[in-house]
């Protein structure tokens, strides 16, 4: 007799594998984590064996699962692809964080598009991570990504097309009760002592880990050790509060519970953002979000290197490129 499988299985599945955190897989899914679990039950009962190894301090997957895991992605890739708008219809977007920010660079050029052509579809996703980002690029399932486009491996960007778009200032988020927590502004020098925490270990983020990487190695600083990325404000919060490390961040994001931003300054680190597309003629959508962030660059000064500003070299070499 023929059993039915609800793709809502294999993607409560898959969030819980990527993140090996039951919490974590249902913030990023939107879910309440019961109902995750439930969903895992149900899949690990349909298949007739366990899909992960539970313990109260860890989650691991079992053989079965991580043989799953490749088929599980295949499986709700195609889903995506017979559901997706067709063709010139519609332009996905993601955002590359995990929450959206009036203030983050994408979020406001995905406005202007929206609002300079209310006709075109523009469909917003909030993922998080170029490293992601690029590879559903290639895969035909997004057409616009952003982040630090130097960071991602050499044959990706060799199939992709860039367009620096804003030199983003570098804060940290702090737990309230952190010792730097109480300064307006932290000078690079005073991380002495102070690990960073740059997501390392987080697959959708390689790229970030390593601009945070070299920003720390060039200032004599510390990266704290890989730990599982938090998905969500709440999750952030918490994650923040536990781990105690001061986060790399931008400028310009949402408000955490418990949780104070600070610039760094001293010098000022940048980390160029680019829009990142398929390489090739772009669609009218991409062609508009592009014509959008070059309106805003030129009106703010994105593109602007303030005094005393520290860059990679990287981001030098991609500004001295640009038209």
């Amino acid at each position: 007799m023929p059993v039915d499988l609800h793709p809502r299985l294999l993607r409560g599945f898959v969030a819980t594998a990527e993140t090996l955190h039951f919490g974590q897989a249902a913030a990023r899914l939107h879910v309440a984590q019961q109902a995750l679990s439930r969903d895992v039950r149900s899949l690990e009962r349909l298949l007739g064996r366990p899909l992960f190894t539970r313990t109260t301090r860890s989650v691991t997957l079992t053989s079965a699962g991580e043989r799953l895991l490749p088929q599980a992605r295949r499986l709700l890739a195609l889903q995506e692809e017979m559901l997706a708008p067709p063709l010139g219809q519609a332009v996905l977007v993601d955002l590359n964080s995990a929450v959206s920010g009036e203030d983050l660079t994408p979020d406001r050029i995905l406005a202007a598009a929206r609002a300079a052509a209310p006709g075109v579809e523009l469909l917003a996703r909030y993922h998080g991570g170029l490293a992601a980002g690029a590879r559903e690029l290639l895969a035909g399932r997004l057409d616009v990504s952003f982040g630090w486009f130097s960071g991602l491996p050499v044959a990706l960007r060799e199939r992709l097309g860039q367009r620096p778009v804003r030199l983003e200032r570098l804060a940290l988020l702090l737990p309230q009760g952190h010792p730097l927590a109480d300064r307006t502004a932290i000078r690079l020098a005073e991380l002495a002592g102070h690990p960073v925490d740059v997501c390392a270990g987080n697959p959708a983020t390689t790229e970030w880990t390593e601009f945070g990487e070299q920003l720390l190695a060039a200032h004599g600083l510390a990266a704290a050790a890989p730990a599982l990325a938090p998905v969500g404000a709440a999750e952030t919060a918490r994650y923040l509060a536990q781990r105690g490390h001061p986060m790399l961040t931008t400028l310009g994001g949402p408000e955490l519970p418990g949780v104070v931003t600070r610039a760094l300054v001293d010098p000022v680190p940048l980390t160029l953002v680019s829009l990142v597309h398929r390489a090739g003629p772009l669609s009218p959508g991409v062609e508009l979000l592009a014509e959008c962030a070059a309106e805003l660059g030129a009106h703010e000064g994105w593109l602007v290197p303030p005094a005393a500003c520290w860059l990679t070299a990287q981001d030098e070499l991609l500004l001295a490129a640009r038209p």
